[in-house]
C-alpha cells in the first residue's frame, strides 16, 4: 500500500485550517492544553521531551510538525497500524491532530538516551550505503527531515531497524513506493549498518 497526493492533501488541509488563528490568549491556552495532553498521553512511551527511553519506540523530538500530523492522520485512518497508536489516534479530532503535531514540532531535537559508542567500521559501511541509496538527498544533509519527510538522524537504532526491515518486507507503508524500492534487495546486515550509521549521526537543528 502506498500513499500519494490525496494523503498529503488531507494532511495539508489539516495544517492549513490551523492558520486561521484564534485570539492570542485562546491560542496560548490551546497550546498549553495540548502540551498537557502530550504529557498525559504520549510522554510515557515517547518521553516527556520527545526523547524515547523505551525500546523499539521512536523519539519524536525534532520531527517536523507536517510529518507528525500526516502520521497521526494515517494512524487514525487505519492506514498505519501500530497497536496503541492506532487505538489512540482513532479517537482524535482534526483539532487534536493539529494540536499534538504542533507540540511535537516544537520539541527541540535531542539524541536518544544512552545510544552507545559507534562502531567505526559499521558507521563507514552504513555511510556508504546511505550514499548509494541517496538517503540524505530526501531526509536532509544531516538527516534532519523536512515537512513530510522524517528526521532519522539520531533516531533510536532499534526503531530504525524496525522501520527499515518493514520497508524491506513491504509491511511498512510510506507516501509512495520509494522506501520499499530502496530497501528491496538490501541484505539484513546492510540494514543493520545503515541503522547504526543513522542512529549515530550528530543531531542537527530543526530546519
Amino acid at each position: 500500500m502506498s500513499f500519494g497526493p490525496r494523503t498529503l492533501a488531507g494532511a495539508a488541509l489539516l495544517v492549513a485550517t490551523s492558520t486561521a488563528a484564534p485570539p492570542a490568549l485562546a491560542q496560548a491556552a490551546a497550546a498549553t492544553n495540548y502540551a498537557e495532553r502530550y504529557a498525559a498521553v504520549c510522554a510515557a512511551c515517547h518521553g516527556a521531551n520527545g526523547v524515547s527511553a523505551l525500546p523499539n519506540t521512536p523519539s519524536l523530538a525534532g520531527q517536523p510538525s507536517f510529518y507528525a500530523i500526516t502520521q497521526l492522520f494515517l494512524f487514525r485512518d487505519g492506514r498505519r497500524d501500530s497497536g496503541p497508536m492506532t487505538a489512540i489516534a482513532k479517537e482524535m479530532s482534526d483539532a487534536d491532530l493539529r494540536g499534538y503535531a504542533e507540540v511535537i514540532g516544537a520539541l527541540p531535537p535531542a539524541p536518544p538516551t544512552a545510544p552507545g559508542a559507534p562502531d567505526a567500521q559499521r558507521v563507514a559501511r552504513g555511510s556508504a550505503l546511505a550514499q548509494r541509496l541517496h538517503c540524505l538527498g530526501c531526509h536532509g544533509s544531516a538527516a534532519e527531515g523536512t515537512r513530510q519527510v522524517p528526521r532519522i538522524g539520531g533516531q533510536r537504532e532499534d526503531y530504525l531497524l524496525i522501520a527499515l526491515r518493514g520497508f524491506r518486507a513491504g509491511t511498512r507503508v510510506g507516501y509512495g513506493p520509494a522506501m520499499t524500492e530502496a530497501m528491496a534487495g538490501i541484505a539484513p546486515t546492510e540494514i543493520e549498518d545503515l541503522a547504526h550509521f543513522l542512529a549515530h549521526l550528530p543531531v542537527a537543528a530543526s530546519p
